[in-house]
């Protein structure tokens, strides 16, 4: 899963997980954060409508970062006056600092074999006590995917070595096709 095999998904209008806006749960966390100068960051962003709530939400300083360039296009049409916070690119290969991660399906889409390196680069990427947040899928882990699953154990197992996991739990509010399948997140960089 390269970055051809992305692209061809977008232009073929292979993309079901584009809900086409913010879903429920990340539009409540977002809502209820105060600090507005965060540096954020939504890696694997595809046409990232949570870039748009954040940037609308008044959080100036939230960047993306996609390896696939038609969903990059997609958010730098929606946004041109925030081109150098749109980035085409290999979210292992970034080196910046950020706040706080928003994770929306870029996780459940990585192949299986990379799940260690998305840990350690997140702590790489997050500043002293910055957070990841978000959704993670919550159904038997599958070599059949994207999306691939996961469990509450073996985020566990992954994550609570570079991690203080704050919040880990059935996702209350996901969106229909998504419910009862989600898991809620905020872990802590230690």
């Amino acid at each position: 899963m390269n970055k051809e095999y992305w692209e061809k998904r977008y232009i073929d209008n292979e993309t079901a997980w584009d809900v086409g806006s913010i879903t429920t749960p990340l539009k409540q966390y977002i809502d209820q954060i105060k600090n507005k100068e965060l540096k954020i960051l939504i890696p694997g962003a595809g046409n990232s409508h949570e870039f748009d709530y954040v940037i609308k939400s008044g959080f100036k300083n939230t960047f993306v970062i996609d390896i696939a360039k038609p969903p990059i296009e997609n958010i730098k049409s929606r946004n041109p006056e925030l081109k150098e916070q749109i980035i085409e690119g290999d979210f292992f290969e970034l080196d910046m600092k950020f706040d706080l991660i928003i994770e929306q399906t870029f996780f459940c889409a990585l192949d299986i074999s990379l799940r260690e390196n998305y840990s350690k680069k997140i702590h790489e990427l997050l500043n002293p006590k910055g957070k990841v947040a978000g959704l993670l899928f919550n159904f038997p882990l599958t070599e059949e995917g994207p999306p691939f699953g996961g469990e509450i154990k073996e985020y566990i197992s992954l994550f609570s070595s570079l991690f203080k996991i704050r919040t880990l739990e059935k996702s209350y509010n996901s969106i229909k096709p998504r419910s009862e399948k989600e898991l809620f997140f905020i872990f802590e960089k230690k």
